[in-house]
Parts: structure tokens; C-alpha cells; sequence
């Protein structure tokens, strides 16, 4: 049997910038993606935003591996030539009653370490977007966009020149630990036993199915997951703003918001339906709905303005203690099992922060290293 230092189970964006991280810190990496291709999950059913930070409880480490990852990210794309734009965002208070959250949301950016926030009244905010209708907004001048996939390309293209390798086509079906660390066994057209030391389990949607086909791991190791599809509509006309436009959150998602895609295209999503299987097909009659969502802050959208564009789903977990769910990095010492690491409910600001957890989990395996 081969074996190699690490395997990552997941070919997304995070699981290609764990690989990457690995692979340029000497690690022989092997990337097992089950689809055909990189990218095909949740890394590219998305907004494609870079988040500031501003959302997420204060010391949870969605805050801070949002805030780092945005910086590292912003970097990378630079020195790296992938399509993003720093455009900024507004956070739009549509009634009265909703200004009190905007001024909650600038406390806790503030506490996360998002030092560029401004509380704008309704004049300041029509005149920065003169199409909007609102009572107050909170601009992030640091919320962004980011070509997705062209990341994608330029990680995978960075763990490949540090010899890493991608196996696509390759789902893996069962591991268990041997006296060297694990064993992976992958289906597919060419199944495949590989020996390694280390597991990075970056599934996404099918990180808790993965882990539960790993010999030795507690079932109470594994949170109980949920789907949250989001539906995205696409606006036919060009939109009259030059930035994110953003309602307050609602529960499971942060509210049917506007997005830009670095061509200028509008986009209206994602809203929360919570489903039992992963379907991506767009329901047409979500649309009245969500008209309903945007006319809230710009009045002038038309009916046929929007049609069905695309889905994502979001891997959500339970919160622990009454608190928001976070990401969870959960390494040998979380679990019991040698050589695993499993990440779990990495959805949004996952895109964002997805070199600080690849930093992470490089900290985590030299801990496991060292022992």
C-alpha cells in the first residue's frame, strides 16, 4: 500500500487552500475530491463576497478567521492576478425599527476588529445610492467580490508547484487508523487504498457523512447537520448601485441582498429554504417572496426584472451553548482518532477566511506532529 504525508477530502476552496498550505510547508499532499471537477459544492454556489467581519459573535472563529482571511484573501488575489474588487457594502436599515440592529452590527465589527465602519442616516445613504429608500445603513468599505473560481485555479495551480496532486473522480468510502496513522479507501472508476498521517476531512455538505464513515470516531464527534438552500434571482436590467446593498439578517442567512459580479451583473439572493435533499433546481414562485424582500429598500424593482438564476446550499450546524454556530476545527485531541482533522460547518464566511483556515489547520497538524 502507498502512502503519502496527508490526504484532504474536498476539492473546494478550502480544501484546495488546505493543500496548498500543506504543500508549501513540505507536506506530500494528495487532494481527493469526489466530483470531476474542483469547485463543483458550495464554493461556487455562493455571492462570491469578501466579508468584512461585521456579522459574527465577538471571540467565535468565524469572526476572527473572517477578518484574517479577508486580508490574507484581499493579498493573494492582488499578488496573484485573480479578478476582485474592493466595492464595499451597505447594510440597510428599511424601517424605522431596524436602525437600533445597524447600530448592534457596528458594535460587534468593531469588536471583531473591522475598524472601517460608518453609520450613515437616511440622506448620507441616498446620496451615496441615490435608488435606495431606507431610514439608516451601515457602510463596510472592505466588503468585496472575488471571482470564485479563478481562486480556485491560482490555489490548485500553488499546491501543484509545491507537489501536491488532485484526484478527482474520487470519493472516499470508508477510513480507519493503522499503525502508521490512517487508511483512506476511495471509489470511483479506479478505486484506491492510500496510507497517510494525516486526514483533513473538507468535505463541505459531506464532511459530517465522511466522518461518520471513519473507524474509531465518537458519533458524538460528528454535529447533526442541516441544509439551508439559498436561491439566487438574476436581474435583467442593469442595477442603478454602485455597492452591495444588504438588509439586516434574517435567521439562517443574512437577507436578500444584492451582489455585483465583477462584470456588473445584478443578482438577488440568497433567501432560506430549509430542505431535506440537495436539490439545486430554482423555484419560480420563491420570486414573490423575495420581491417583496427588495422592494423593501428599492422600490423600483420590476417584475420582470428578475428570473431564476442559481441555488447553493450551506452546510449548517447546531450552535453550542445557546451561541450562533461557528466553524468548528476539530483536530485528535477534539475526537480521540491520530492523524484526523475534520472541519465542520464551514459555510459563510468560508470563501472569505479560506487561507486563515488553511493557516489553522497547518497549526493544528504540527501540534499532531509534535505530539
Amino acid at each position: 500500500m502507498d502512502r503519502v504525508d496527508c490526504i484532504v477530502a474536498g476539492a473546494g476552496v478550502v480544501g484546495l487552500a488546505v493543500g496548498r498550505a500543506l504543500a508549501q510547508a513540505g507536506r506530500e499532499v494528495v487532494v481527493v475530491e469526489a466530483a470531476d471537477a474542483i469547485g463543483t459544492g458550495t464554493s461556487s454556489r455562493n455571492s462570491e463576497v469578501i466579508h468584512a467581519g461585521i456579522y459574527y459573535d465577538p471571540g467565535s472563529l468565524k469572526a476572527e478567521l473572517c477578518v484574517k482571511g479577508r486580508d490574507l484573501l484581499y493579498a493573494y488575489c492582488a499578488s496573484h492576478g485573480v479578478g476582485h474588487k474592493r466595492i464595499g457594502k451597505l447594510i440597510v436599515a428599511a424601517s424605522p425599527e431596524e436602525v437600533g440592529y445597524l447600530e448592534k452590527l457596528a458594535k460587534t465589527g468593531a469588536a471583531n476588529g473591522v475598524n472601517d465602519l460608518v453609520l450613515l442616516d437616511a440622506a448620507q445613504a441616498m446620496a451615496l445610492e441615490p435608488a435606495l429608500a431606507v431610514h439608516a445603513a451601515l457602510l463596510s468599505p472592505s466588503t468585496g467580490i472575488v471571482d470564485s473560481h479563478g481562486l480556485m485555479l491560482a490555489l490548485l495551480g500553488d499546491m501543484e508547484a509545491a507537489g501536491g496532486m488532485l484526484a478527482l473522480s474520487s470519493p472516499i468510502v470508508s477510513a480507519g487508523s493503522d499503525a502508521e496513522g490512517l487508511v483512506v479507501r476511495t471509489g470511483g472508476a479506479e478505486p484506491l487504498t492510500l496510507g497517510c498521517r494525516l486526514l483533513v476531512n473538507a468535505a463541505g455538505l459531506d464532511a459530517p457523512a465522511l466522518a461518520r464513515a471513519i473507524d474509531g470516531l465518537p458519533a458524538d464527534a460528528v454535529p447533526r447537520e442541516t441544509m439551508a438552500k439559498g436561491n439566487y434571482f438574476t436581474c435583467g436590467r442593469k442595477v442603478p448601485f454602485r455597492h452591495l446593498i444588504y438588509p439586516v439578517p434574517e435567521p439562517g442567512g443574512l437577507g436578500t441582498h444584492l451582489t455585483l459580479d465583477l462584470a456588473g451583473q445584478g443578482r438577488f439572493g440568497p433567501d432560506v429554504e430549509w430542505v431535506g435533499e440537495r436539490r439545486y433546481e430554482v423555484d419560480p414562485t420563491r420570486k414573490g417572496a423575495m420581491m417583496a424582500s427588495i422592494r423593501r429598500y428599492w422600490p423600483d424593482v420590476r417584475e420582470d426584472d428578475l428570473s431564476p438564476g442559481y441555488s447553493g446550499i450551506r452546510p449548517k450546524i447546531p450552535g453550542v451553548d445557546g451561541k450562533a454556530p461557528d466553524f468548528v476545527i476539530q483536530g485528535p485531541a477534539d475526537h480521540g482518532v491520530p492523524g484526523l482533522i475534520n472541519l465542520f460547518g464551514i459555510e459563510s464566511p468560508g470563501l472569505t477566511s479560506c487561507l486563515a483556515i488553511a493557516e489553522r489547520v497547518v497549526e493544528v497538524e504540527v501540534a499532531v506532529v509534535e505530539g
